[in-house]
């Protein structure tokens, strides 16, 4: 008995007609891919054929292995600048080294699952290295759309620029035209023919009319790095030694969290345009394998791209096909009309990056949050500042570092404690800091409440509040700690202080007390220390169990009238149960 085959899982109810719109959008993906393949190559500093294998490698592993059926994978502009680096101080060898290390960081990721942990990382961060890359971008094609001769590439974003300056009188007019053709059919193609790439058609004319009006007049892909081979490079494996790993293990781990940020956040914008969910942690091992093997034919790191997946989504894609398709295709175009693509001008593929550039520069969101002026705009103007002045993985550090110490900051900040006294006047006599006067508080007993984490930030402060407050020795505290969601080693060990001060004369009740904060206090000690009866569910029966411990002499004539039972307590007439 015959079987019909099924697909299931990410192919399930797959059908002929899925292939055929898999296959269309795998097209129009592989149109658009080749030229930004090529041009983040140049951009990274190595050959343009690298980063038409990177595509093709990349993206086939990145569609069949990861975690989003419709992630489109292959060298981004995210890249540029770490790649760029490594190549002007280590070399081609190295970077591919790097990637290597990169998939390596990626696929542990992914085993690990810390895919989930991306997101931590914060949106200040995120948006300010993002545009620095963009402004890296856009300066660094200026050479090219000018066509300024003798340019040299160096490391510095500063050194760089001066190098166009300098060179500025060598500017070619001819590149300019190329490259204002290019720029304008970029720009024009959406309005009139949308479903028709822009990049492409803008590559395609400004080569024809280079080619065919001003011939030999401006510096091509062939002139300047030599013919494109029609063949993938053979499979090499890198020379990996334990000094070269300890100079790439950096910079490869910059490429690995960068990598698994942008295939991350273009899974999330797959999600978002289709009814899919993506699976973040499979999605990193995809990338890490993809990135992997990808070095060992000769090409550069790969990662998921946000407007190549868009597209592929917006042109009918339904299953991780249409991203196997695009590279496939992308093989086909290599071998066939390899030859051909060393006749592109630089001045043509400069457009089509500054355009990337100007889209990736997330300039709205960039604005608005430089619009808050709050510690948000600290770490995105630092780190925007160090990703084009520095480089990208000093500006991800302090970044990171910055956006965590103005957190814990803030979170210090929000710790609150306040002494208070029940209200007569709302139900249940709610605690109420308003209560609390010269001519109205209990002598005997304090009660504050304490809101916030009690973590290092927080703890000495909160220390030092209660202290401070209790220097007239009062003879219960009692600490209602039910809006205390978290507590550390620190806040415990500066609680226990407090603790073993203040037992010396009197009596430590808390109230309200949440699971976390009082596991720790079981596991370290404390909650023995205070006694595991003077914790209470609710601060109505932690206050009861102080009045027993009350002082009655000293409430003799007292005018305070803090709590219900005072009035007769002042009189000498109320009757407390000793404990």
């Amino acid at each position: 008995m015959k079987r019909k085959f099924k697909f299931s899982g990410r192919y399930a109810g797959y059908s002929l007609q899925g292939l055929q719109k898999d296959l269309l959008a795998g097209l129009i993906v592989a149109v658009i891919t080749i030229p930004l393949g090529m041009a983040f190559a140049i951009a990274s500093g190595v050959k343009p054929e690298y980063g038409i294998y990177t595509s093709i490698i990349g993206g086939i592993l990145i569609a069949l292995l990861g975690g989003s059926k419709f992630q489109i994978g292959g060298p981004t502009g995210a890249f540029v600048p770490i790649l760029f680096g490594v190549v002007m101080v280590y070399g081609y060898e190295n970077l591919l080294i790097a990637g290597f290390l990169a998939g390596i960081i990626l696929l542990l990721m992914g085993i690990f699952k810390f895919g989930s942990l991306i997101k931590f990382i914060p949106k200040p961060v995120t948006i300010g290295f993002t545009s620095g890359i963009a402004v890296i971008i856009f300066v660094s094609q200026i050479a090219n759309f000018l066509g300024l001769k003798n340019v040299e590439n160096h490391e510095t974003f500063f050194s760089n620029l001066k190098e166009i300056i300098i060179h500025i009188p060598t500017i070619n007019l001819y590149s300019v035209l190329t490259a204002i053709i290019c720029l304008i059919t970029i720009l024009l193609t959406p309005k009139f023919a949308p479903k028709i790439p822009g990049p492409i058609i803008g590559l395609l004319l400004s080569t024809v009319v280079a080619s065919l009006f001003f011939p030999n007049q401006v510096a091509t892909i062939g002139s300047t790095f030599g013919e494109i081979p029609n063949t993938l490079p053979n499979f090499r494996i890198p020379e990996i030694t334990f000094e070269r790993i300890q100079q790439m293990i950096v910079p490869a781990f910059i490429i690995a969290v960068l990598g698994s940020i942008e295939s991350l956040l273009s899974a999330v914008v797959a999600d978002g345009m289709t009814t899919s969910k993506h699976n973040s942690n499979r999605e990193l091992m995809g990338q890490g394998i993809a990135n992997i093997i990808t070095p060992l034919f000769g090409g550069i790191p790969a990662t998921g791209a946000i407007a190549r997946t868009a597209t592929n989504i917006k042109n009918g894609a339904v299953s991780p096909f249409s991203g196997i398709f695009s590279g496939l295709i992308v093989l086909i175009i290599l071998m066939l009309f390899a030859p051909y693509a060393s006749n592109i001008p630089l001045a043509s593929m400069a457009p089509i990056l500054m355009v990337v550039a100007w889209n990736m520069s997330e300039r709205h969101v960039f604005y608005l949050l430089l619009k808050t002026r709050s510690s948000d705009s600290l770490v995105l103007v630092v780190t925007f500042l160090l990703t084009v002045f520095v480089n990208l993985t000093v500006a991800v550090e302090v970044g990171l570092l910055l956006a965590g110490l103005l957190l814990i900051k803030r979170m210090s900040e929000s710790v609150v404690t306040v002494k208070g006294l029940p209200n007569p006047k709302h139900k249940n006599e709610k605690i109420d800091a308003n209560m609390v006067s010269s001519i109205h508080d209990c002598p005997q007993i304090s009660i504050y409440t304490i809101e916030g984490p009690l973590f290092f930030g927080a703890a000495q402060t909160f220390e030092q509040t209660i202290l401070n407050a209790i220097n007239f020795k009062p003879k219960v505290l009692l600490l209602r700690m039910g809006k205390v969601p978290f507590m550390d080693t620190t806040g415990e060990a500066y609680l226990t202080s407090i603790v073993k001060n203040f037992s010396k004369n009197g009596i430590v009740l808390i109230s309200g007390i949440n699971p976390q904060p009082k596991k720790l206090m079981t596991n370290t000690g404390l909650a023995t220390l205070i006694g595991e009866d003077q914790f209470f569910e609710h601060t109505g029966d932690a206050i009861n169990s102080a009045l027993q411990y009350l002082n009655r002499d000293t409430c003799l004539g007292c005018k305070h009238f803090a709590f219900r039972e005072c009035t007769a307590l002042s009189k000498g007439t109320h009757v407390i149960e000793e404990k």
